[in-house]
């Protein structure tokens, strides 16, 4: 099972699947193509936070990566 926590920094959850770039690039986290972006900025933006800075409902983003058969876990 997929489990993805919004408050674990984008990096992190890259790092443990690798496909979430790729579906993250695709719902507007452009950023995310530029490997020197991803590994300094990403490191400390949570999901959360870097959803809301490019304009994303978090509901949106939640039904987006359930749709791609993760489990979201907001607080854990």
């Amino acid at each position: 099972m997929k489990k993805i926590n919004l408050n674990e920094t984008v990096y992190q959850l890259i790092q443990q699947y690798p496909e979430l770039k790729n579906i993250l690039v695709h719902m507007g986290f452009t950023p995310l193509q530029n490997d020197h972006l991803l590994n300094s900025v990403g490191r400390m933006m949570p999901l959360k936070k870097g959803a809301e800075q490019i304009g994303l409902d978090i509901p949106e983003l939640i039904a987006k990566l359930e749709g791609q058969g993760f489990t979201i876990e907001e607080n854990a």
